[in-house]
């Protein structure tokens, strides 16, 4: 088997050093690639191990996903909620790979096509969410949202989210959004800052397409926090759907641990003033 090992920015060679060296023990090949560098023999991979935080995770995710190649998130980051083992159990994680010891969960990847009248400019996918806001100009975009060819409204607003569920603990949730638990494949819309105060957060159902129009722009769009945004002009669209192939996430821990995460990594649930 052969594993990349994809290096986040702040990654140090010792840790590399480390996930090479537990590889190689059990006689895999190893590929180590940077994050924000050349990609191109990721596809050859059997598995995608991110070294770093959530950041290096999603930049995995749109790699991984399309030749359909589990991924394993190791946190070197500071919260670290879409990982799944810390640093110091690296070289027990690898090991636990290798035995079989582990589960895949399935995660809805978030594909956005962005269209100019019948033209399309450009296709993206990310894990987590596309967001579409104004771009520097201080006035309030207005979007026209469409679900499945049916007419939801016009809003204006600061921008809009729409997020998978795993992005819906990111973002989405930062911005007034539900949590939805992470395996399920609906698709959440978060207005930002709706002029409005009846315009709320709507969580469709599987296989529903949402297009954003902007009405009055310009905007910019970004997926999964992309440091460089895209201009969107007026009269131009997003689509946005499932991507066709689900992120394939190594899991070691039990489903419900979900519900711990989000109480360990977020405080959800726990009180504000402790329990004497």
């Amino acid at each position: 088997m052969k594993i990349c090992f994809l290096r986040g920015p702040g990654a140090e060679q010792s840790v590399v050093d480390r996930a090479v060296g537990a590889a190689r023990a059990h006689n895999a090949e190893t590929i180590v690639a940077e994050r924000d560098g050349s990609s191109d023999e990721i596809d050859k991979a059997g598995l995608i191990v991110t070294l770093g935080g959530d950041g290096t995770f999603l930049a995995g995710a749109r790699l991984a996903a399309p030749h359909e190649i589990p991924i394993l998130g190791v946190n070197l980051g500071r919260l670290g909620f879409l990982t799944e083992v810390e640093e110091s159990e690296l070289e027990r994680g690898l090991e636990l790979f290798f035995e079989g010891s582990y589960r895949v969960e399935e995660r809805n990847m978030l594909e956005v096509t962005l269209q100019s009248g019948a033209r399309v400019r450009g296709r993206s996918i990310g894990l987590n969410e596309v967001v579409v806001e104004h771009s520097g100009e201080a006035r309030i975009l207005r979007l026209e949202i469409d679900v499945g060819g049916q007419a939801v409204g016009v809003i204006d607003a600061d921008g809009a989210i729409v997020a998978t569920a795993s992005g819906s603990t990111a973002y989405a949730l930062a911005s007034g959004g539900p949590i939805l638990e992470p395996t399920l494949r609906d698709l959440v819309l978060v207005p930002m800052n709706p002029f409005a105060l009846t315009v709320r957060p709507i969580v469709f159902a599987p296989g529903q397409d949402i297009t954003i129009k902007v009405v009055r722009g310009p905007a910019e769009m970004r997926v999964d926090g992309g440091r460089r945004g895209r201009a969107v002009a007026t009269g131009d669209a997003l689509r946005c759907g499932s991507h066709e192939r689900s992120l394939k996430v190594v899991r070691f821990s039990a489903p419900e641990s979900f519900y711990v995460r989000l109480a360990d990594k977020l405080g959800w649930g726990r009180p504000l003033v402790p329990k004497k």
